[in-house]
């Protein structure tokens, strides 16, 4: 665990929304500081790099009593590739030994510590260096990968996202079922339903 570390993406505009995404409330807690917290229960907070863009000073001021290393992606109107390679250079930058990154994202409501948990003791038993969730028909994140494909991730552009290097290397996936994944935040109606859950 040690040399692991963790991306968290949350630097779209959240067009679709009409309103940041990051700081709508599910159970008490905005869906940021659900995965902030969730990382935190894995991950030692100096091993966390939080990729803000769009209204990063609004959404940074919603974590600011939990200690995240923040990277902000001054360009991330161009793309997922530029928070990805963002956050990578951050971390690496204070974890130059890092041996291995999760690629996550804040509006999967249902993710929780026991899947990295559960990620992280699969990539100690598997011989593949990357491992990717699966839910819906599709495979994402979170995923985890070995610093094998670090320079790949630092080579990305535009809207291309660790999806394209998941599906480039599919000989070196193992998956991770996670089926509650599939509920991601992007509309009103996404948020109306997520709510009657509660």
């Amino acid at each position: 665990m040690k040399n692991t570390g963790i991306i968290l993406l949350a630097a779209g505009n959240s067009t679709r929304m009409g309103s940041p995404k990051q700081l709508l409330l599910y159970q008490g807690k905005t869906l940021l500081e659900r995965i902030v917290d969730t990382s935190l229960q894995v991950f030692d907070n100096n091993k966390i790099i939080l990729v803000l863009g769009a209204n990063h000073s609004e959404i940074a001021f919603q974590i600011k009593d939990k200690i995240t290393l923040i990277s902000v992606n001054e360009e991330w109107e161009s793309g997922m590739a530029s928070s990805i390679k963002s956050g990578l250079q951050t971390l690496l930058n204070h974890l130059p030994e890092m041996e291995r990154c999760f690629i996550s994202v804040c509006d999967q409501p249902y993710l929780s510590s026991e899947v990295f948990i559960e990620m992280l003791k699969l990539a100690d038993y598997s011989s593949k260096e990357i491992i990717a969730a699966k839910y819906a028909g599709t495979i994402g994140v979170p995923v985890l990968f070995s610093k094998k494909y670090f320079k790949k991730l630092l080579h990305l552009s535009g809207e291309q996202g660790a999806k394209k290097i998941i599906q480039q290397n599919m000989d070196d996936v193992n998956i991770f079922t996670f089926d509650e994944g599939a509920i991601d935040i992007d509309t009103p109606s996404d948020y109306e339903n997520l709510k009657t859950k509660e």
